[in-house]
């Protein structure tokens, strides 16, 4: 297929060095090659009642911007250290395998270890993951903010929310911090993927059994600040030391870009093929534990800085 891609020459930007530059755009046509599509899991688990969810999609080239292919009639089914079997099933023909529908349905149970099995046609595909603890949290708080500009998006003038947890003793501790928004948790782009080793951002900080260091609590404000009465909270998952890594690379690809950007690359998956030699899988399986705190804003309740 045909692409067209543009690179800018910028100005002269350092003294007689670059004076010759001159601002212009070239477009250059690459004549690129797709490869074959794999197959994706987006299976994130939880110890939360009721529908557990696994999606199979296919992969697509990284110019093809139409939604993702789904992968029907495979048989999913995810096993637990007892023997337990879960199948899940495609009810809707979409790519979306379920197990559960009631509150009485509840799959993950902390220190469980949980295997899945993906046989599509030929190939049979399996990932594992232990299913972590995790604390509580304590409460969701917010204070008052006022840009001194005018933000690209929502109001300049709100509040900026917080969560208090800390972190369970031990070292090695890995969460998945997400936003709630009405009552539902919400992370729409890698770029807001915000993850924690014990209590700070990775392993080189002393932070075992501490409070969440400040950037953490309020990564759960994202891209603009909140209004009054917003129905706003925080979900904290446990995660294994693997799904964190993975996590954490989704988020540099994400934010990859700008004049020194690396190039493009599918992050590692922890789903394996059967057959060594057969075709390799993307995305990800892991199960996790939950804690979940939200609240209402209230501007009178707000508090007035960062303490």
């Amino acid at each position: 297929m045909m692409k067209t891609l543009k690179y800018i020459k910028y100005p002269a930007l350092f003294a007689l060095a670059l004076m010759s530059l001159t601002s212009c755009e070239d477009v250059i046509d690459l004549d690129t090659a797709d490869g074959p599509s794999q197959l994706v899991v987006d299976g994130w688990l939880n110890n939360q009642p009721g529908e557990q969810v696994i999606t199979l999609s296919w992969s697509q080239s990284y110019f093809n911007n139409s939604a993702p292919k789904p992968v029907l009639g495979a048989v999913v089914t995810v096993t637990d250290d007892k023997g337990k079997v879960y199948k899940f099933e495609d009810a809707d023909g979409d790519g979306k395998y379920t197990w559960g529908k009631t509150t009485a349905d509840t799959l993950g149970h902390v220190g469980r270890t949980y295997s899945l099995k993906v046989v599509n046609g030929t190939d049979t595909f399996t990932a594992q993951s232990e299913l972590k603890r995790v604390p509580t949290v304590d409460s969701v708080v917010y204070r008052h903010e006022k840009w001194p500009f005018e933000p690209d998006k929502g109001p300049r003038e709100g509040f900026v929310a917080s969560f208090y947890a800390r972190d369970l003793e031990g070292v090695g501790d890995t969460y998945w911090i997400k936003p709630v928004i009405r009552g539902k948790a919400v992370v729409d782009k890698g770029a807001n993927i915000s993850i924690a080793y014990d209590a700070a951002f990775g392993a080189g900080a002393p932070s075992d059994g501490l409070i969440f260091i400040l950037p953490l609590r309020e990564s759960i404000t994202t891209d603009s600040l909140y209004s009054a009465g917003a129905e706003i909270g925080v979900e904290l998952h446990s995660i294994t030391y693997e799904a964190f890594e993975f996590l954490k690379q989704v988020s540099e690809q994400a934010q990859n870009g700008g004049l020194f950007a690396t190039p493009i690359a599918n992050v590692r998956s922890n789903v394996l093929n059967a057959d060594p030699k057969g075709p390799k899988a993307l995305g990800f399986f892991s199960a996790s534990a939950v804690s979940r705190k939200e609240t209402v804003i209230d501007p009178e309740k707000a508090r007035p800085d960062n303490d």
